[in-house]
C-alpha cells in the first residue's frame, strides 16, 4: 500500500533529529549534516554491497583505484596508475599458460591507520586472504580469487599476480583494505568472520579508518558521527563533525531538511526524483539542486527459482504489460529515460538497437496464453492445474517514487489477470536479509549503480547467486544462469581490442533483453540538494560516492 505521508515516522524523525548530535549556535558550518533514506546494514567494507554503507565509508576509508565524476580511473590509495605503457603491468603467463599479468602497486607513503598504525603491504595480504576465502562471503570474491599471489616488495610496494589479462586488470576499486593488526583476530573463523568483525563489533574503534574523517559514534538505524582523522595524509578536512542521519521516508526527510534537522540531502540516495522537482518550484534560496544523470539502473529482479517466473515467455510478458514511457513522464516529468538493460546510453559500450519492449499488453496476454495461463470468470488467469498466476513483489518502504511504481506495476498486471501481492520492508532489511541472500519469493524492485563499462559478472554469472555454499557472496540475486551469458562475459573482460568488445557488448545486451532475468524500468538521474554555502561537491554519476572526495568540500566564503 502506499503511504504517501506516514504521520508516526514523520514524529519519529523529527524525534531523531532532538537526539541526533546537532551543530553548536556559535559556530555555524563547523557541523555538516546529511540525510539519507536508508542505514547501512553493516560497516565492513567488504562485506555487502549497499549505497548508504559507501556513502558514510567514503568519508573514512580510500580504494586504491576508482573512477572519479569524469569516467576517469585515477589513483587514490595508490601513488602511480599502474599501466602496461609505464612497466607497472606486465603480461605474464600463469602456472595454468593462460595469459594473466603482474601489477605493480605503491600505498600511499603517509597513509597510516587512525590509531597511528602505517597501512602497509601487511594489509594487503591479510585482506586478500580474506577475500579469497570462500567462507568468508565477501561480495567481490572472484576479485581475489583471480589474484592467485602476491609479491611484498616492502612495506609499501606489492605485485598482484592477476590470473586473467583484462582490459580493466588495474582497476582493483572494490579491494578495500581491512587493518590486518585488528582485523586477524575476527578472522581465525573465517565463517563466522561477517559477524565478528571489528566494523560491526567495535564500529568506533579509529583503528578501522584512514580516510579524512572517522566514525565515532553509531546509533544504529538512526545516525552516524564522523570526525576529523587525525592521521590523514592529504588536505584537511572542513568540518568538525559530519553527521549522517538515516531517515527512511521522504516526507520525513524533507521535514528535517526545511526544520534545519539535516543540511543537505545526499545524491546518491536521498530524494526521490518527484520529492526533488517539487521541493525545488517551491524557490528556497538556502539550497541548490543539482541533478545527476548516471549509471543507476532501477529494475524488477525476478526470483527464476519461482516456477511461474521461471518461463521466459511470462517475464516478457510482464515487460510488454509495463506503460513505462507513461510512467516515466507522469512520476519524474520526463527527467528519467525508460531502460531496455543494465547498460546505460552514458556508456560507450551500450548499444542503441538493443530489443525495446513497448507497451503492448495485447501481446502481453497472447504471450501468457500460449506460455498456459488462461483467464478465468473472476479475471484472474490460472494454470491448466487451477494454480493462480500469483506472486510477491517487494521494494524499500518509505521510498515514495518506488512505491508509486510498485502501486503502477501491480496495477498494470492486474489488468492482465494476475494477483500481486506488496510486502515491503525497511532498506537495511530488504537488502541483507531479502535480496542480497537471494530470498524474496517473486520480484524485487532496487537498483544496481555501476561503474564506467563494468562487466556485470556478479549480477549474471551462474557461479555468483548467493546461498549458504558461498556464504551468500556474489549478486546473482536472480537466480539466473545461461552457459551463452557465461561465456560472453569472460569473453568481453579478456578482449582488450575495444571494437571487438563493442561488438560482445551488443551481443550481451540482445542476450539480456531476451532472456530478461530482471525487468528495466529507468535510468535514474540523482537530485543533490545541497546548503548555498557548501560547495566542492561533485557528483560522479558511477557507483563510488561524493564522498571519496569529502576533503574537497568547504564552506563558501560570505561576502
Amino acid at each position: 500500500m502506499v503511504r504517501p505521508f506516514r504521520r508516526l515516522s514523520l514524529v519519529l524523525a523529527l524525534a531523531g533529529a532532538l537526539l541526533a548530535p546537532a551543530a553548536r549556535a556559535d559556530a555555524p558550518h563547523t557541523v555538516l549534516t546529511i540525510g539519507l533514506s536508508q542505514f547501512p546494514s553493516n560497516f565492513n567494507p567488504l562485506i555487502e554491497n549497499m549505497v548508504a554503507k559507501s556513502y558514510v565509508l567514503g568519508m573514512a576509508l580510500r580504494p586504491f583505484t576508482v573512477y572519479d565524476s569524469h569516467w576517469r580511473l585515477v589513483c587514490m590509495l595508490c601513488t602511480r596508475l599502474p599501466t602496461l605503457e609505464n612497466g607497472l603491468a606486465v603480461k605474464e603467463t600463469g602456472p595454468d599458460g593462460r595469459p594473466g599479468v603482474a601489477i605493480t602497486y605503491t600505498i600511499q607513503p603517509k597513509a597510516t591507520w587512525g590509531d597511528g598504525v602505517p597501512v602497509t603491504t601487511a594489509d594487503v595480504k591479510f585482506t586478500w586472504e580474506v577475500g579469497r576465502d570462500p567462507r568468508t562471503g565477501i561480495a567481490d570474491a572472484e576479485m581475489f580469487r583471480r589474484i592467485r599471489a602476491i609479491d611484498i616488495k616492502d612495506d609499501k610496494t606489492f605485485t598482484l599476480h592477476v590470473s586473467r589479462l583484462t582490459f580493466d586488470d588495474n582497476a582493483i576499486n572494490d579491494f578495500q583494505l581491512l587493518p590486518a593488526h585488528l582485523e586477524t583476530r575476527a578472522f581465525t573463523d573465517p565463517a563466522q568472520y561477517r559477524t565478528r568483525s571489528l566494523y560491526d563489533t567495535d564500529t568506533t574503534n579509529p583503528g578501522l579508518y584512514f580516510g579524512p574523517y572517522r566514525i565515532t559514534q553509531v546509533v544504529r538505524g538512526q545516525y552516524v558521527v564522523l570526525e576529523p582523522n587525525p592521521t590523514w595524509w592529504g588536505r584537511k578536512p572542513a568540518f568538525a563533525r559530519i553527521v549522517v542521519r538515516s531517515i527512511d521516508s521522504t516526507p520525513a526527510l524533507e521535514a528535517a531538511l526545511l526544520s534545519g534537522g539535516v543540511d543537505m540531502i545526499a545524491g546518491e540516495v536521498g530524494f526521490t526524483l518527484d520529492a526533488a522537482l517539487a521541493f525545488q518550484t517551491r524557490h528556497r534560496p538556502e539550497w541548490r539542486v543539482i541533478y545527476k544523470p548516471g549509471l543507476s539502473y532501477e529494475h524488477i529482479s525476478l526470483n527464476l527459482d519461482n516456477p511461474i517466473l521461471a518461463d521466459r515467455r511470462v517475464r516478457q510478458a510482464l515487460l510488454l504489460a509495463l506503460d513505462r514511457e507513461t510512467m516515466m513522464h507522469q512520476i519524474f516529468q520526463d527527467h528519467q529515460r525508460v531502460a531496455d538493460g543494465p547498460v546505460n546510453p552514458l556508456d560507450w559500450c551500450y548499444d542503441p538497437k538493443v530489443k525495446h519492449y513497448a507497451y503492448d499488453p495485447a501481446a502481453a496476454a497472447r504471450l501468457l496464453d500460449d506460455a498456459g495461463w488462461k483467464t478465468g470468470p473472476d479475471g484472474l488467469r490460472r494454470n491448466a492445474r487451477g494454480q493462480p498466476l500469483a506472486f510477491e513483489i517487494m521494494t524499500t518502504a518509505g521510498l515514495r517514487n518506488r512505491e508509486v511504481m510498485e502501486m503502477v506495476v501491480r496495477q498494470e498486471w492486474r489488468r492482465l489477470g494476475i494477483a500481486v501481492s506488496i510486502r515491503n520492508q525497511p532498506a537495511r532489511v530488504f537488502f541483507s536479509q531479502s535480496v542480497l541472500r537471494h530470498a524474496f519469493p517473486g520480484a524485487a524492485m532496487f537498483a544496481w549503480i555501476s561503474a564506467p563499462e563494468s562487466v556485470p559478472r556478479a549480477m549474471l554469472a551462474s557461479d555468483m547467486v548467493p546461498g549458504p555454499d558461498n556464504n551468500f557472496a556474489g549478486e546473482n540475486v536472480t537466480g539466473y544462469s545461461n552457459p551463452r551469458m557465461d561465456a560472453l562475459l569472460n569473453a568481453i573482460e579478456v578482449e582488450l581490442d575495444k571494437n571487438k568488445r563493442g561488438a560482445l557488448w551488443r551481443q550481451l545486451q540482445a542476450l539480456y533483453a531476451e532472456d530478461l532475468p530482471a525487468l528495466p524500468l529507468t535510468f535514474r538521474s540523482d537530485p543533490f540538494v545541497l546548503p548555498a554555502w557548501l560547495d566542492g561537491v561533485e557528483p560522479t554519476g558511477d557507483q563510488y560516492p561524493t564522498t571519496l572526495w569529502v576533503e574537497n568540500w568547504f564552506v563558501k566564503q560570505v561576502k
